[in-house]
């Protein structure tokens, strides 16, 4: 029974998610409908297929691709429109598009990595993120001089310079790689000198799918079983969503054949997911671990995860902050998010009591949609 000091969460999938309406919930509603109608307006450019005509998949074209490494070795699906919704103190506010189709969702992926972590830390997996990895994990991954002094929090903060090959994707695959508005990755996939760990802040997709084997070492189960058993179950998320590994990405752990899962849909697989589901997932991080009186993931985690890394000041476990040179200035400085390409993201204003889902809006209207969800904010 719902405690009457907890804040309002929705029913579990298929039940009742109460609707505010736009005025009750401190909007605006015309300001607030015309920031819908552009999140509608503004669908991304990726062909639905996630294939061009000419058979290169949508994400080789958009960090510029070729190469030994480039083999797409996971599930890819096609994708549908735009869609979204806004929450406001987990109340449907405004819902578009179909937010129940559980779609590929790219680097989103990663802020789940970060969340899993965070059972592992609870759970005393991970007694100290400042601890080698290769302490707990003995793995050849960590054989070397480079590689030995790699911490977990290195791994979740995306400054570790690991140095090696894992499910055939080296490392290198992503040196010199951008992200962001003007984003340059002419010389993504040139080697380059690497720094010590730690020092050096550098978004590679093959270490968060090290850092997501590492932790299916510690827990010795497949990490979708411990998302849905721990997080996704108990914040009544639908039982659609999908994990998917690589055709490669296979591990013998204690005799049982897991398939380790990966952090994004870089090269196919990754979290296949609806709007609704990621829309629950954003509001238990936005109160600070909790759902319906019961804490999933402790609040101390929640507070590191979304603390600024050394190495990038909008960076912190794989979530996204909007601090330091990058901060949008029409958004309060405490809001926090996770995104993946195409472009998708759960957006969280703690500030306001909001929590946002986009889904395949083109990128270059992302910051369009919130400079006019923010002006709807009587």
């Amino acid at each position: 029974m719902t405690s009457h000091s907890s804040p309002y969460v929705p029913g579990a999938d298929g039940g009742e998610w109460t609707g505010l309406a736009p005025a009750d919930a401190g909007f605006d509603p015309a300001r607030l409908a015309a920031a819908v109608d552009f999140a509608k307006a503004s669908e991304s450019p990726w062909p639905r297929s996630l294939y061009y005509p000419d058979g290169r998949y949508v994400g080789l074209v958009e960090w510029n691709e070729t190469g030994p490494w480039s083999e797409i070795a996971g599930p890819v699906r096609e994708r549908g429109g735009p869609a979204g919704l806004i929450l406001k103190g987990g109340r449907l506010v405004a819902e578009w598009g179909d937010t129940q189709r559980t779609d590929m969702t790219f680097s989103i992926a990663k802020s789940y990595i970060a969340v899993v972590a965070g059972l592992a830390f609870d759970d005393g997996l991970i007694t100290n993120v400042d601890e080698p990895v290769n302490a707990t994990v003995k793995d050849r991954f960590f054989d070397s001089a480079h590689n030995a002094p790699i911490t977990w929090r290195h791994l979740l903060q995306q400054s570790s310079e690991w140095q090696g090959e894992i499910f055939e994707k080296s490392d290198q695959v992503d040196h010199n790689r951008q992200i962001g508005a003007g984003a340059d990755n002419s010389r993504k996939g040139q080697k380059r000198d690497l720094k010590p760990a730690g020092s050096h802040y550098e978004y590679n997709d093959v270490r968060v799918n090290l850092l997501s084997y590492c932790l299916l070492q510690r827990f010795r189960r497949p990490l979708p079983d411990v998302l849905r058993e721990r997080v996704m179950d108990p914040i009544g998320a639908s039982p659609d969503w999908q994990w998917h590994g690589y055709r490669n990405s296979l591990v013998d752990i204690d005799g049982r054949t897991i398939q380790s899962v990966p952090g994004g849909g870089h090269w196919g697989g990754g979290l296949f997911i609806g709007a609704r589901d990621h829309a629950r997932l954003g509001l238990m991080v936005a109160r600070g671990g909790s759902w319906n009186g019961r804490q999933i993931l402790s609040e101390a985690w929640v507070k590191a995860m979304l603390t600024p890394s050394p190495t990038l000041d909008n960076y912190g476990y794989l979530w996204w902050l909007n601090k330091g040179a990058a901060a949008k200035p029409d958004v309060p400085a405490s809001a926090f998010f996770a995104l993946g390409a195409g472009t998708n993201a759960i957006w969280v204003d703690p500030d306001h009591d909001l929590v946002v889902v986009l889904r395949w809006i083109d990128k270059s209207a992302f910051d369009g949609f919130f400079s006019r969800l923010m002006a709807a904010v009587k």
